[in-house]
This record gives C-alpha cells, structure tokens and sequence, in this order.
C-alpha cells in the first residue's frame, strides 16, 4: 500500500507516519530526509543534491523524482508513506508516472484536516527532542519531569525559530495556496480521503486506520 499524508505544518503527520511504519512495516519518504541523506551518502545522485544545496539553490523536481526512484528499486514490494511531496500538480503527475513506471499505484490520500486557531496553539507549545526528533508538546504531550526522552534518552530538546504565530500563518497561507489544487486533483481521482487531526493521536491513528481500510 502507498499513501500520501497531506496536512499543514503541524497537523501530526509526522507523528502519524511514524506509527504506520512502527505498526505496519511502511517505509515513510520524506523530502527533508531523502535530501540530507542523498547529499552525504556519495552517490552521483548524492553528488548532485549536495552541489545544489551548496549553490543555495533550490532541488528540481526531477531530483526529488530520481530520489523517490531509489527508494522505490531497493524496495519494490514495501509500503510506502510520501511526506512532504508532492506539494504541486507538476510533482502530483510526476509520481503518479514514476509509480506506473514501477508497477505499482497509489491507494490514499490522506488529508489531515485542522482548525488553523487552534493549530497554531498547538504547534507554538511544540517542542522535539534533539538527538531523534521525538515531538513534545507543552499542552498534549509535555516533556517529562525527569526531562529524558521518552524514546531515546536524550537531554537536549529544541523549538523551531519559526514555530510562531506570525510565522505559522505565513507557513499555513503557503499550503493552502500549493495543495488546494492537489485535493481536488485526488478527489477526483477517488483517491483522497479526510480525517480530523486535532484529535489525540490514537483518535487520529485510528481514523486513518479505518480509512485505510476503505
């Protein structure tokens, strides 16, 4: 099974893919993640990603397309879980053609739906561990009193610079301007599916699994 978690900064799709590959064994793809790994990694795809960013310059969509690539030939008969890409129609089409490509198709699109107030409370209170990235959350899931990670041990927690309210609408305005097109785009395709992401997590993760049954 492959599926697309689509959500603003914050709704918890980081968290909800986390546990979709602890529980189900899917392999989560995240842009972010593909990059730094590719850009230390040596290879001429590596090689690539690392001379663009050195450029400061933005990485092409054919790059990201050629990452995803990699990941999909070392793995073909895995689950996976696209985060973060794609963004636009242009990325939308092309992983739909390199999926066909592999021979394989894509069976949700999971739209993590919030309310931007309380999204915004919600991710100004967000903190993540250091060493693993473990999210906390000063209303939800707060640090613990020993102050260790819960997952890793680690000591050291850290808020974004930008996890503020000026910024967080400027970030939400951004995803609403990107993926409104890609909603419609899956939903015509019968492909998109809505749940609550303001839920507690086992209320989300629990949704979705009833989605992903559908």
């Amino acid at each position: 099974m492959n599926i697309i978690l689509l959500g603003p900064p914050g709704a918890g799709k980081g968290t909800q893919a986390r546990i979709l590959v602890e529980e189900r064994g899917m392999i989560q793809l995240s842009t972010g993640d593909m990059l730094r790994e590719a850009k230390d990694s040596g290879t001429e795809m590596g090689k690539k990603v690392a001379d663009v960013m050195a450029r400061g310059e933005l990485v092409t969509d054919e790059i990201v397309i050629g990452l995803i690539r990699e990941k999909l030939e070392a793995n073909p008969s895995a689950g996976y879980i696209f985060d973060g890409f794609p963004r636009t129609l242009k990325q939308a089409d092309a992983l739909a053609e390199l999926l066909e490509e592999q021979g394989q198709g894509l069976d949700k699109v999971v739209e993590l739906r919030v309310n931007d107030d309380a999204l915004v409370e919600r991710i100004t209170a967000r903190s993540t561990c250091g060493s693993c990235g473990e999210v906390y959350n000063d209303l939800t899931k707060p640090i613990p009193a020993d102050g260790k990670c819960t997952v890793c041990g680690g000591t050291e927690f850290k808020r974004r610079a930008d996890d503020n309210a000026q910024a967080l609408q400027k970030r939400l305005m951004e995803y609403y301007k990107q993926t409104s097109p890609l909603i419609g785009y899956y939903y015509a395709k019968g492909q998109h599916t809505r749940v609550d992401g303001l839920g507690e997590i086992a209320e989300v993760k629990a949704a979705i699994a009833e989605k992903l049954k559908a």
